[in-house]
This record gives C-alpha cells, sequence and structure tokens, in this order.
C-alpha cells in the first residue's frame, strides 16, 4: 500500500491515454471492473482494446479531438469504458446530469457546444425530452458492441497534460450553472490524491455507488481505482437492500458514499450486513458534505467500520482534504488534512489566518481547474494571481492542520446582525435517533432580518414532534440560533451527488403538503 505521508509520483505530461496504455502494458490480465449484474469483467488489456474502439467510432462521426462529446449514462461498466474512450481520444468529455431537469440539460447541451451525445436507453429517452423543443440537435447515438469490439484504426492523442478531458457543470442553484474544465493532468491528479490519502492499491476492490456524471463517482471512484491499479464494482445505483450482500461477494474493501447514504444505512434495520461483508471493508469514505459527528459516531458503533471523512470539488476534481486511515488520527467533525495540494484558511483578501481562526477555505495544487468554460467574470472572481480557488468554503485549521469546515459564503443565516452557520443546527438535529436527514435554512424575517428554520426526514414510525425537536436543539445551539420552525418532509431536495440543497429548502417546505 502507498504511504499517504509520502506525496506519490505524478507525471505531470501523462494523459489518461498514457495512463490507460500504462496499465494494459503493466497488467493486462489484471480485473479493472465488474458489472455485479451479469458477473462480466473487463481487464486493463480490455480497457485499452475497447476505449480505443470507442475514441476511434466517436472520430468516425466527424468529431475532433478537442470537441464536446456529451454523455447521458446510467452507471455501468460499459459506462465506464464510454467515458474514459472519450477521454482516450482527446475529446472533451460533458456530463449530462440526468436528474438536473429538462432545462439545465438543454442549457449544458447549448452551452458546451456537443458535437455528439453518447447515451443509454434512458439517458436518451432523458436527453430526448429536454431537447424536443430545439432544432438543432447534435446526434444521438446509443453504442452497441461494434463500439467495444472493433476500431478502424488506431488512435493517437495530441497534447499532453493541458489536453482537456472532462466539462462538467456545477449545480447552478443560484442561476445558470458553471461549466467547469478539468485537464487530463487535473483529473489524473485527483485520482492520485485519492490513491495516497486512501494507501489504495492493485489488491483493493471499490465499490462505486455515486452516479459517473458528478465528480465524485468518476474522479474518486474510477480514476483513484485507474491510477492505483486496483478493480472497481459498478451497480446501476446505490440500494440499501443489496449494498452489503455486493460488499460481501465481491469482497470490496472500500468505497465511496455521501452523508445521506450513510445515515440511510445506518438506519436500515431490515438488512444486516454479515461478518464477512464487513470483514474485507478497509475503509468507508465519506465526501460531498459536511458529515454529522452523531451519524459518523453511530455508524462506527454499529458496523465497527471506519468512517474516512474527506472534502472534495467539482473545480479541483475532487478530493482536496481526507483524514488518515485508521491507526492514524481520525478527528470527527473534520475534513482532515491537506493531500496532494495546499490548503488555506484566508480572510477576505485571501490573507493566511492564524490557526483557530474562521476564513474561506483556498486551495492550490496540479488538481485545480484552469477555467470555467465561457464565463471569465466566474474564473477571476474564483481564482486568484497567486493560483489559489476561493472555494466559497468556511473553515478553521487547527495547530495540526485539520480543517474544520463551519459552512458556506452564501448559506450563512445572519439573524440579527449575528452570523448563524446552518451546520451547527444541522448537527443538533442529527442528534436525535429518529433522523435521517436534516438542514437548517433561512426564512424573511421582519424582525432579524433572517430567521431560522429546519426541515427533517424521520424515521419510519417516530413519534418525535417539532416542539420536541426546537427544545433539543435548544439545549444544544441555545435559543438564538435553534429553529423556530421545523418541518416534517418525505424527503429533502438533493444534487446528483446526493448532497441536500439547502438552497431549495425554502421554497419546498413553502409548497409541501404537511405530513399528518
Amino acid at each position: 500500500m502507498t504511504d499517504p505521508s509520502v506525496p506519490l509520483s505524478i507525471d505531470q505530461h501523462e494523459t489518461i491515454f498514457g495512463l490507460i496504455n500504462r496499465r494494459a502494458a503493466e497488467t493486462p490480465s489484471a480485473i479493472f471492473l465488474i458489472d455485479p449484474e451479469t458477473g462480466d469483467t473487463i481487464t486493463f488489456a480490455d480497457l485499452r482494446q475497447q476505449a480505443s474502439s470507442v475514441a476511434e467510432n466517436i472520430r468516425l462521426h466527424g468529431i475532433q479531438p478537442g470537441d464536446s462529446v456529451a454523455y447521458a449514462l446510467t452507471n455501468s461498466p460499459k459506462t465506464v469504458v464510454l467515458i474514459l474512450g472519450i477521454f482516450y481520444g482527446g475529446y472533451l468529455a460533458t456530463a449530462l446530469n440526468l436528474v438536473a431537469g429538462n432545462e439545465i440539460i438543454a442549457y449544458v447541451v447549448e452551452h458546451s457546444e456537443a458535437k455528439l451525445i453518447i447515451a443509454d436507453g434512458a439517458g436518451k429517452s432523458v436527453v430526448q425530452n429536454a431537447l424536443n423543443h430545439r432544432e438543432d440537435v447534435p446526434p444521438i447515438i446509443v453504442p452497441d458492441d461494434f463500439y467495444f469490439e472493433a476500431a478502424g484504426g488506431e488512435v493517437s492523442l495530441p497534447g499532453q497534460d493541458k489536453t482537456l478531458g472532462l466539462l462538467m457543470y456545477t449545480s447552478g442553484t443560484t442561476g445558470q450553472p458553471k461549466g467547469v474544465v478539468l485537464t487530463h493532468c487535473n483529473l489524473i491528479s485527483g485520482g492520485h490524491n485519492t490513491a495516497q490519502a486512501h494507501c489504495l492499491a492493485a489488491t483493493d476492490c471499490g465499490l462505486c455507488i455515486l452516479p459517473l456524471y458528478h465528480i465524485n463517482g468518476l474522479c474518486v471512484s474510477v480514476l483513484g481505482t485507474l491510477v492505483s491499479g486496483g478493480c472497481l464494482v459498478v451497480p446501476p445505483k446505490f440500494s440499501v437492500s443489496t449494498f452489503w450482500a455486493l460488499v460481501e461477494k465481491h469482497s470490496c474493501s472500500w468505497f465511496s458514499v455521501v452523508p445521506t447514504q450513510i445515515s440511510y444505512l445506518l438506519h436500515d434495520t431490515g438488512t444486516t450486513p454479515s461478518p464477512a461483508a464487513l470483514s474485507t471493508v478497509r475503509f468507508c469514505r465519506s465526501a460531498s458534505a459536511p458529515l454529522s459527528p452523531e451519524i459518523q459516531t453511530a455508524f462506527e458503533t454499529r458496523f465497527g467500520l471506519p468512517i474516512i471523512e474527506t472534502m472534495g470539488l467539482t473545480e479541483t476534481a475532487a478530493q482536496i482534504l481526507s483524514n488518515p486511515l485508521p491507526p492514524g488520527i481520525r478527528k470527527i467533525g473534520s475534513a482532515g488534512i491537506a493531500v496532494g495540494n495546499e490548503i488555506r484558511i484566508a480572510d477576505a483578501r485571501q490573507h493566511e489566518m492564524p490557526r483557530g481562526v474562521e476564513g474561506e477555505v483556498l486551495v492550490r495544487g496540479p488538481n485545480v481547474m484552469p477555467r470555467y468554460l465561457k464565463n471569465e467574470t466566474a474564473t477571476s472572481e474564483a481564482l486568484t494571481e497567486e493560483g489559489w480557488l476561493r472555494t466559497g468554503d468556511l473553515g478553521r485549521m487547527d495547530a495540526e492542520e485539520y480543517v474544520f469546515i463551519t459552512g458556506r459564503l452564501k448559506e450563512l443565516i445572519i439573524k440579527g446582525g449575528e452570523n448563524i452557520a446552518p451546520r451547527e443546527v444541522d448537527d443538533a438535529l442529527y442528534a436525535h435517533p429518529d433522523i435521517i436527514e436534516a438542514a437548517a435554512f433561512s426564512v424573511k424575517c421582519a424582525r432579524y432580518g433572517e430567521t431560522v428554520e429546519a426541515a427533517v426526514l424521520l424515521c419510519e414510525g417516530s413519534t418525535v414532534t417539532e416542539q420536541d425537536l426546537i427544545e433539543m436543539c435548544k439545549a444544544s445551539v441555545g435559543a438564538f440560533k435553534a429553529p423556530d420552525r421545523v418541518h416534517f418532509l418525505t424527503g429533502l431536495p438533493k444534487g446528483p451527488s446526493g448532497k441536500i440543497q439547502r438552497i431549495k429548502i425554502a421554497d419546498l417546505v413553502a409548497t409541501a403538503t404537511p405530513l399528518p
């Protein structure tokens, strides 16, 4: 296994084209991908042949290196090969979020100037529905087996580390989504950061349950595995009822999930993992949103597995922070320490703050994007002249350089002139054992400017009342920060990674029918 204290050697000029070829040359018969539904496997030699075939067949559609090729695909090993095949040919893989809605999908296709859309049956239906009112629609193809089995010529990739590889759009909760441009160097660096932080090796087998149109599923699970030479099991989606059976059947040693999935696994009483399933897992990885300390402690107590809390962004090819693996010190409530990049806690002028003082989290390294597509204003606001990316997250760094995320600049609740971090209230609510999902949010108020409310999803059969939760929060964070209202919902709005979208909750509760 790798030592996370020693930086991995990264060839700054390697492309995914070169990485796939190297894997196929070094370990051709090693299994890279497993389809848990069919039992089919794809070796690194298969990957090179199939990725080359995909790249050449895309070229036969008249697509040139650098052109945008969008993908609308549900998870499967073939989806992994198709995305890597787009990279392999030097095209710009443009992720279409299948749950983003028609308006956003249409915007992404137009803004990215996609020349071709690769889809599966479900993805094609979604995209056609989104584009049915448009006249200039790029071709939508559903690849057959020929796409993976035959190539019309030898593929070569122009350019090196600065070759553009991925175009992935942010969630767009406060306006049109921004297109994050990532180079091959960014992507490989993101995979290296994951492999280094978690000591991934060729002997590891991961379980990929996050969508591959999201940065976590693609850069952490896929590229982390490709960089480390391991194996990846790719089911079509996350399922609580089959999760532990997949872990046991394929002897999975790690998986990357989001806090809501951890909460669902924790609260699932219908499925109990066998000792055999739990014995194969080295660690569980949590990312995409802060993890409640109460949920983390309860999960680790029930299953006896360590959760490694991390932090990543689309703009940084995923991971920037990670807690160490055991026996290293994991600090519950912290996103960890920098791995593979630099982290600074800064004031409004990007000056470094003293240890323990809150500021904005900045990151700099080879994994940081070069720009947003066609958006110079947003690029200049996000990237400083010194190469730091402003994440928009608030946090503090302790004396041992562990970072604690305290909130988002745009999500702060300003009540009577006092800043309230919604996460404080979230964590207070998660302390109740019946809470599966929770999020505090701001509501306009004539007296204070803004006040605090919250929304929760409860376990089935729970009898906890709104007043019970309000009183619990008062005892934890004080009456001033406690929510005035707690809304019981059947589910909180989420982005493609499963991260709760706090900014949408106020509109949702305004139109929701109260639960009995």
